[in-house]
């Protein structure tokens, strides 16, 4: 597999305070990548750091042989990234169907923007089913997957997902890495940042062990599952990772 994203040396942070102090990290085309570790260990600062949402002070950010460090997050969503943030960010008085058309507000031509939500509802079947609806509606699940859907309106190449489980209940969860597993298949590639290690990794190909702005164990997501020292860094000394919940896997 080739490489889609490198970052090479990136110290990023903000202020006079640096959260990212050299990390290193390769993304193959095609996967999934899950970043975990503890609080403030620097992962959706990564994250906004590919985005565009923050710069690195020393590094370097390569997308697909192309320099990226210094463009504006414009410049690298029409290059194929796409960051869906932790926070909720629908609009909860609009329906389902003009919040996608949101997520495709760089298309001019409007045939395209017509085939590019069509596929979104193929993909995602609860934003036909719904679309009439206002956002706010929806349960926190169904809101997340109107935010994947409208990711897809940009045809993105790379997938930027944070905390994408947080605060669901378990059926939702199922539901919301069943949807990551089918945008890889369709050959995106999807870097993630998860709360819940254990599910993380279960749904990843490759996974990423940040640790005080580092990146300090790097392996494919079976691998870290079964280390003892993912759990050293990411829980404590004698720690066991969380046992998800059976519906996740």
């Amino acid at each position: 597999m080739a490489s889609i994203l490198t970052l090479d040396g990136v110290v990023a942070g903000y202020g006079a305070g640096d959260i990212l102090k050299g990390v290193d990290l390769t993304v193959e085309a095609g996967t999934i990548t899950c970043l975990i570790g503890p609080n403030g260990a620097g992962k959706s600062t990564v994250l906004k750091t590919v985005s565009g949402l923050l710069r690195p002070k020393r590094g370097t950010v390569v997308f697909n042989g192309t320099e990226i460090s210094r463009l504006s997050p414009k410049a690298r969503v029409l290059l194929g990234i796409v960051h869906v943030p932790q926070e909720r960010s629908l609009f909860p008085a609009m329906t389902v169907t003009d919040n996608l058309l949101m997520g495709g507000y760089l298309i001019r031509d409007a045939k395209a923007l017509r085939e590019r939500l069509e596929q979104a509802y193929t993909a995602f079947p609860i934003c036909g089913s719904r679309s009439a609806e206002r956002a706010g509606s929806l349960s926190g699940g169904e809101q997340k997957q109107v935010e994947l859907a409208r990711a897809l309106i940009l045809d993105p190449t790379l997938i930027l997902l944070d905390e994408p489980s947080i605060g669901l209940d378990p059926k939702s969860r199922r539901i919301v890495f069943e949807s990551i597993r089918s945008l890889s298949s369709s050959g995106r590639t999807i870097l993630l940042v998860e709360q819940n290690a254990r599910s993380g990794l279960a749904a990843s190909d490759f996974g990423a062990v940040l640790e005080s702005g580092r990146v300090r164990l790097e392996a494919t997501g079976a691998r870290l599952l079964e280390d003892p020292e993912v759990a050293r860094l990411y829980l404590g000394a004698g720690a066991p990772l969380p046992e998800p919940a059976a519906d996740t896997l």
